[in-house]
C-alpha cells in the first residue's frame, strides 16, 4: 500500500513538473512600432497569463523583445538567432511581410513554433507557422461576394504599399463577374488627389482602397477636396480598422463607406475583456484602445496569439515533457519538443478577441467577419461574412435607403405611345408635359426610393445601337454612358450588348419579337360562289361520275332482257318489244335522281335496279356534304391571308418587312446566328428603298398602307392591334426578353429600383398601369362585335346570284333550243307552193296568238309512214313495220276527222313522231266529213284497188280535242285487198259511223 501511494506521488509530481517554471518567449517588432498598440497588448497578454493561472497554474511566461529596422532583414535574423540561444520556446512577429518571411524561415530550419499576425501572400503550407490573419484567399474572397451583391461591374482599385498588389491579386485575376471592369492605380500620401482625380475623369464609382491606416486621414481630405463624397460613391476598404478613424466629415452627405472588421465589440466576453484592458493601467490601457474604447485588429491578433501559445503550452503540459534548449543558427540543429509544441498549438480552439479561432495547417480557418456600413450617423453593423457560408446581409436597408428625396435625378426618355407621350396642351412644362405608363412607372418608383426626377427626350429619338464601323453607340445608351443622364424610363430592351456599357434594371415587362400584319382581307365574292361546297376536281369527278353511271346504265338496259317490254298492252301476242332507258333517257334519269327530282322512269332489271341503287347512295353523299358546307361557305366571311408565320415571311418576297431604325429588334436580326433570321436579315440590308422606319408610327402607316409586315416588339404589337381593327398578329413571338430601366455602370440606383420593381409587379401594380394604357383608354377596337357579325352575314346578290345566273342561262338555252326547232320544223313542213319565210311567218303569226289551244296539223309530202296508234290496231302496227321496210312504198293518208263529241275509252294519244298526223280544222260536223270521204273515195274505187292490190292502205283520223271531249285520240283506219273500203259501208251516218269504229268505239261509246 505504501508503495502505491509513492508511485502515484511520483507520477503527480513527473505529470506536474511536464513544463519548466519559466518559459521564455522571444517577441520582434520594428523599431516604429516600439510602445506601439501591438507591444503593450503582447505584454498584457502575457501578463494577463502569468496572473491568472488558469492556463498555466506552475508556469511563468518571461518575453524577450527585440526591435529592428523595418527593412533590415539581415540584422532581424541575427535578433532571432540571439534569441533562439536562450532557448526560447517561440517567437512572436514582426508583422512586416518581408522580415516575418525570413524569420518564419530560421523558425522552420530549428523547429520553433513561429507565431504570426501578418498579411501572408503565399498560399502554400509553412512548417511550423501559426498565422491568426485571416488567409488572403478567404478575405479576397470575402471581397467578391460583397462586390457581387453590390453588383459593382467598374471598380478601381487603390494600394498603397508595395505588396498591396499582391494582396488584391485573385480579386484581379478573377472578378466576381467576367463584366467586371478594374481599374488598378498605386497611390501613397503625396499622389492621393490625383489618382482620385482620375477615377473621378473616368467616372469610377466604386473604389477599393488598401491604404496604410496611418495616412487614412489624408485619403479622406482628398476625397473631401475633390467632392467624391457623395451618394454615387461608395468606398469598400481593406483595413479591418474603419471603426478607429474620423468620418464625421462623411456622416451626412449620404457616402457609402463599407469595411470588414475583425473584433466583434458587440460579443459579451469580449467587451469584458476590453473592459479590463482599459483597467489596467490607464495609460496603457487607453495606448492600446486607441483613446476610442475600440482595440485595432493587429494588437486584438497580437492578443490572441499569446492565448493561442498558452492553450497549446497548456494542452502539451497534460501529456508531454517540455525541455527547453539552446539553439544555434549556425549548428542548425533543430529542438526535439518543437514539432510537439507546435501540433498543440495548430489543434488549440478558443474564442479570442478575433472571435472563433481555429487552424488548419497553421492557417486560420472558420473565422467570421463583420461587414460595417457608415450610415447617417456611425458606422452600424450591417451583415457578416463566413469561410463556410458566405456573405449574410442583415440590414438591406443600409443599401437601399429611401431617404435622399432630395436629389434630382435626370431621367432620358423617347417619345413613343403608350409609353411615353407628349401633352398637346402647350401651356405644360416640367415633367407635366409627359403622360405614359412609363412616366406613371416612374412616379411609382421615385416615390419608393425617394428622389425627385427631371424628364428629358432623347435628341437622336433612338434607343441606343451600336455601329459596327463608327464603333460607338447612339441614342439614350450613349447619354448614359456620357453620365448626361442618371437614369433611362422607356420601353428600352435588355440586350447582351447593352448590359456590356450600361446597367439593367430587373425588367418590369416581359415581351418579344412579333410581326404585324394587315388583317387579311375578305375573300372576294364570286356569282358562283355556290360552287365554292366542292373543290374543282370534285365537280369534275361528279361530272365523270355522271357520264360514266349514264352510259353504263344505257349499256346494262340494252343487255338486260328485263329492260325489253312489249309497247301494246292491248295485244300479248306482239312481236314487237321497245326499251325505255334509250341514251337520251339514261342521262334524263341520272340527271333527274341526282337533282332529287325523279324521271318518271323505273329500272326494271335486278342490274339496272343496281346501278341505280349505287347512283342513289352517291348523290345522297354528295348532296349531303354540299348541303353541310354551303351554308358555311356562302354565311361565314374568308379571309386570305398570304403568310401564316415567320418562316411563309421568309421564303417571299412579295411582302416587304423590316424593323425600327437602331432597335434591339435590329440588333436581334443582325446578330443572330439562326439560318432563317439571317436570311430575313440579308433581305432588309439589301431591300430598297428601306424597309427600316424611324418609329412604331410609320411602321404602322406602312403597314396598313399593304404589303408590308413589320417586326415589332409584342408589347407594342398589341397596343396597335388594341387600337385598329384592321391590324393583326400573325404567329407567335420570335423570342423572349423584357424591358428594363437603364441606369450608367456601376450606378447605385439600380438595385434600388430592382427591389422596387418587385415589389410592384407582386402587387399587381404594373398590371394594373398596363390595362390602364393599353385596354382602357376609349379607343379600343372592339373586336367580338366585329367576329359576331362576320359569323351570321345575310346572303347578298354576291354570295348567291350566280344560281341566278344558272337559270337565266338554262331559259336562255331552251328559248335557243326552241327556236331551232322551230326553224327546223318550219323548213321540214315547207310545202312546194310556199317559200320557208312565208311557212315560217305562218307559223310564228299562230305561235304569237295566245288564245287559241287548236292549230291545223302540218302536211308532210315525204312521210315514210303515217301515224297509228300501235296499242289500239296492233295489225296497222305490225303492217307499217312492214311498210318502212320496203324502200319505194308510200303511206296514203286520209283526211283527219274532227269528232266533236267523242269520249270513248279505248283510244291511244298519238305518239310523238312515229308518224305524222294531219288534222283538219273545220267547223263542218264529223259526219259530214265522213259521207264526203265515203262518196270520193267511191269514185275512186278501181284506182284504189289497182293501187293496193299488194299493199294496204292506212288512213288515220285525228280526233282533236273539243271542248266538251277530254282528249285527243288517233283513230287509225286501215284498208286491206279482202275488205271493202269504208265508201262502201251503210249510207246511213250512224251505219257508217258503226262500221268504220266500230272496232274502238263499241265499248265506250
Amino acid at each position: 500500500m505504501a508503495l502505491l501511494f509513492v508511485i502515484i506521488i511520483v507520477i503527480s509530481i513527473s505529470t506536474a513538473m511536464s513544463l519548466p517554471p519559466v518559459i521564455r518567449i522571444g517577441a520582434i517588432f520594428t523599431e516604429d512600432q516600439k510602445d506601439s498598440p501591438s507591444e503593450l497588448a503582447f505584454k498584457y497578454a502575457i501578463y494577463k497569463i502569468n496572473k491568472d493561472k488558469t492556463l498555466l497554474a506552475n508556469t511563468t511566461l518571461v518575453y524577450d523583445i527585440q526591435y529592428v529596422p523595418k527593412d533590415d532583414s539581415f540584422r532581424t535574423s541575427k535578433k532571432a538567432c540571439k534569441q533562439l540561444s536562450r532557448s526560447v520556446q517561440g517567437i512572436f512577429g514582426p508583422s512586416d511581410p518581408l522580415l516575418g518571411a525570413h524569420i518564419q524561415s530560421i523558425c522552420e530550419a530549428l523547429d520553433v513554433p513561429h507565431l504570426e499576425a501578418r498579411v501572408d501572400f503565399e498560399p502554400t503550407f509553412k512548417e511550423f507557422s501559426i498565422n491568426l490573419y485571416p488567409a488572403q484567399d478567404h478575405l479576397n474572397k470575402a471581397f467578391k461576394d460583397l462586390i457581387s451583391f453590390l453588383n459593382w461591374t467598374r471598380v478601381a482599385i487603390i494600394y498603397e504599399e508595395d505588396y498591396g498588389l499582391f494582396k488584391l491579386q485573385d480579386l484581379v485575376k478573377s472578378p466576381p463577374s467576367v463584366r467586371t471592369e478594374m481599374y488598378i492605380r498605386q497611390a501613397g500620401p503625396t499622389s492621393y488627389r490625383q489618382v482620385l482625380r482620375e477615377v473621378r475623369h473616368k467616372e469610377i464609382f466604386k473604389l477599393i482602397v488598401d491604404t496604410d491606416p496611418a495616412h487614412m486621414q489624408q485619403f479622406f481630405r482628398a476625397i473631401l477636396q475633390l467632392q467624391m463624397n457623395d451618394h454615387r460613391y461608395h468606398y469598400m476598404f481593406t483595413t479591418f480598422d474603419i471603426e478607429t478613424f474620423d468620418l464625421e466629415d462623411f456622416k451626412y452627405n449620404s457616402v457609402n463607406m463599407t469595411a470588414f472588421r475583425l473584433v466583434d465589440l458587440e460579443e459579451p466576453k469580449v467587451a469584458e475583456v476590453l473592459k479590463q484592458m482599459e483597467r489596467f493601467q490607464p495609460a496603457i490601457g487607453h495606448a492600446i484602445l486607441n483613446k476610442t474604447g475600440v482595440i485595432q485588429a493587429e494588437p486584438a491578433l497580437v492578443y490572441d496569439s499569446v492565448q493561442v501559445f498558452a492553450h497549446g503550452l497548456a494542452a502539451l503540459d497534460r501529456s508531454h515533457n517540455l525541455r527547453p534548449a539552446n539553439l544555434s543558427c549556425e549548428k542548425e540543429e533543430p529542438w526535439d519538443d518543437g514539432l510537439s509544441l507546435y501540433n498543440y498549438i495548430n489543434a488549440a480552439g478558443l474564442h479570442g478577441l478575433t472571435g472563433h479561432i481555429e487552424f488548419n495547417e497553421g492557417k486560420r480557418n472558420n473565422f467570421k467577419l463583420d461587414l460595417l456600413k457608415l450610415k447617417k450617423e456611425e458606422l452600424v453593423k450591417v451583415g457578416e461574412w463566413k469561410s463556410g457560408s458566405g456573405i449574410n446581409i442583415t440590414d438591406l436597408d443600409a443599401f437601399y435607403e429611401t431617404t435622399t428625396t432630395n436629389i434630382t435625378l435626370v431621367v432620358m426618355t423617347r417619345e413613343e405611345r403608350p409609353y411615353v407621350m407628349v401633352k398637346e396642351d402647350k401651356n405644360l412644362t416640367g415633367n407635366a408635359r409627359f403622360e405614359g405608363f412609363c412616366i406613371d412607372l416612374l412616379k411609382w418608383i421615385a416615390g419608393q426610393v425617394g428622389f425627385q426626377y427631371a424628364i428629358k427626350l432623347v435628341p437622336d429619338h433612338m434607343y441606343g445601337v451600336y455601329d459596327p464601323d463608327t464603333k460607338e453607340w447612339n441614342g439614350i445608351v450613349r447619354e448614359l454612358m456620357d453620365k448626361r443622364a442618371d437614369l433611362a424610363v422607356a420601353s428600352m430592351t435588355i440586350n447582351y450588348a447593352r448590359e456590356s456599357v450600361i446597367d439593367f434594371t430587373k425588367p418590369f415587362m416581359n415581351l418579344g419579337i412579333g410581326i404585324l400584319f394587315k388583317v387579311p382581307s375578305s375573300q372576294p365574292t364570286r356569282l358562283f360562289s355556290f360552287m365554292n361546297p366542292l373543290a374543282v376536281e370534285i365537280w369534275l369527278y361528279v361530272l365523270a361520275a355522271y357520264m360514266l353511271v349514264s352510259f353504263t346504265l344505257f349499256v346494262m338496259a340494252r343487255f338486260s332482257p328485263y329492260e325489253w317490254n312489249n309497247p301494246h298492252p292491248c295485244l300479248a301476242e306482239s312481236d314487237v318489244v321497245e326499251n325505255q332507258f334509250t341514251v337520251s333517257n339514261s342521262f334524263w334519269f341520272i340527271t333527274g335522281t341526282f337533282l332529287r327530282q325523279g324521271s318518271g322512269l323505273n329500272p326494271k332489271a335486278t342490274s339496272t335496279r343496281i346501278v341505280g341503287g349505287i347512283w342513289w347512295f352517291f348523290t345522297l353523299i354528295i348532296i349531303s356534304s354540299y348541303t353541310a358546307n354551303l351554308a358555311a361557305f356562302l354565311t361565314v366571311e374568308r379571309m386570305i391571308t398570304p403568310i401564316e408565320n415567320v418562316a411563309d415571311l421568309a421564303e417571299q418576297t412579295e411582302i416587304s418587312y423590316g424593323t425600327l431604325e437602331g432597335g434591339s429588334t435590329k440588333t436581334f436580326f443582325r446578330d443572330s446566328k439562326i439560318g432563317i433570321y439571317q436570311k430575313m436579315w440579308r433581305f432588309m440590308e439589301s431591300k430598297s428603298p428601306s424597309v427600316f422606319v424611324q418609329s412604331y408610327e410609320e411602321g404602322v402607316k406602312r403597314v396598313l398602307e399593304g404589303d408590308y409586315a413589320f417586326l415589332m416588339e409584342s408589347t407594342m404589337l398589341d397596343y396597335a392591334v388594341q387600337r385598329d381593327c384592321n391590324l393583326t398578329q400573325i404567329g407567335g413571338l420570335l423570342d423572349s426578353k423584357g424591358y428594363g430601366i437603364a441606369t450608367p455602370k456601376g450606378s447605385p440606383w439600380r438595385d434600388k429600383i430592382s427591389l422596387v420593381i418587385l415589389e410592384l409587379q407582386e402587387k399587381g401594380v404594373i398590371q394594373i398601369l398596363y390595362d390602364k394604357w393599353w385596354k382602357n383608354m376609349g379607343d379600343v377596337c372592339n373586336r367580338d362585335d366585329k367576329n359576331k357579325e362576320s359569323k351570321a352575314n345575310a346572303l347578298g346578290v354576291e354570295n348567291i346570284g350566280g344560281v341566278f345566273v344558272v337559270l337565266l342561262c338554262g331559259l336562255a338555252l331552251a328559248i335557243l333550243v326552241a327556236i331551232l326547232e322551230f326553224c327546223w320544223n318550219s323548213k321540214k313542213n315547207t310545202q312546194s307552193d310556199r317559200s320557208l319565210c312565208a311557212e315560217m311567218a305562218s307559223e310564228l303569226r299562230f305561235a304569237v296568238r295566245c288564245g287559241s289551244r287548236q292549230r291545223p296539223a302540218a302536211k308532210s309530202r315525204n312521210s315514210a309512214a303515217a301515224g297509228l296508234c300501235g296499242r289500239c290496231s296492233p295489225r296497222s302496227s305490225r303492217r307499217r313495220t312492214r311498210l318502212y321496210s320496203s324502200e319505194h312504198e308510200e303511206t296514203t293518208y286520209i283526211p283527219s276527222i274532227e269528232i266533236p263529241r267523242l269520249n270513248a275509252g279505248g283510244w291511244c294519244v298519238v305518239d310523238d313522231g312515229d308518224e305524222e298526223i294531219i288534222e283538219l280544222r273545220s267547223g263542218v260536223p264529223w259526219r259530214e266529213h265522213l259521207a264526203q270521204a265515203s262518196s270520193s273515195s267511191s269514185s275512186s274505187t278501181a284506182a284504189a284497188a289497182a293501187a293496193t292490190a299488194t299493199i294496204a292502205t292506212t288512213a288515220t283520223a285525228t280526233v282533236q280535242s273539243h271542248p266538251h271531249a277530254h282528249a285527243s285520240h288517233a283513230l287509225p283506219l286501215t284498208f286491206t285487198p279482202s275488205q271493202p273500203p269504208f265508201a262502201q259501208t251503210p249510207g246511213t251516218s250512224n251505219e257508217a259511223e258503226t262500221g268504220l269504229f266500230g272496232h274502238h268505239l263499241g265499248s265506250r261509246r
